[in-house]
């Protein structure tokens, strides 16, 4: 029997194609299946951008079989945490739910080399919400 998720991560950003992508990539390599991982775009784009994709097969992660989603309110109520990346105020907030912003460079139309510090921020950052869901899941209920 497999324990249920510790939680669920919702990765926001405008078209869903590239910093979103990158850390649900990260999540779920990192976190397995200890987290659940969504990720959605205020104004999906068609395609994940390709610079992304080489950037985490360059660390070994494959993206290439994701398409960017549409933002749901449904998305959003079903996750503990919510982490935009510059999609403003177009995600719904709900009481009780985690909310981060994480300000990271769009790398939409620019080529790997540019990619690759956004990566490695946005890895950096997944890091660290894996150590505090960690932390949260460890602490005793009231």
């Amino acid at each position: 029997m497999t324990a249920a998720p510790l939680a669920s991560v919702l990765f926001v950003c405008v078209h869903n194609a590239g910093r979103s992508q990158m850390a649900a990539g990260f999540l779920t390599h990192l976190a397995g299946d200890r987290v659940e991982v969504r990720s959605a775009g205020s104004a999906p784009g068609r395609e994940v951008n390709p610079a992304a994709v080489a950037a985490m097969a360059e660390v070994g992660i494959d993206i290439s079989d994701q398409r960017p989603k549409v933002l749901t309110t449904e998305a959003v109520q079903s996750s503990d945490y919510v982490i935009t990346m510059g999609c403003g105020d177009a995600c719904p907030f709900f009481p009780g739910k985690h909310y981060r912003d994480w300000p990271l460079d769009d790398p939409a139309g620019q080529g790997v080399d540019a990619v690759r510090p956004i990566r490695d921020a946005v890895r950096a950052r997944v890091e660290s919400l894996i150590a505090e869901i960690d932390t949260a899941a460890s602490e005793p209920k009231n």
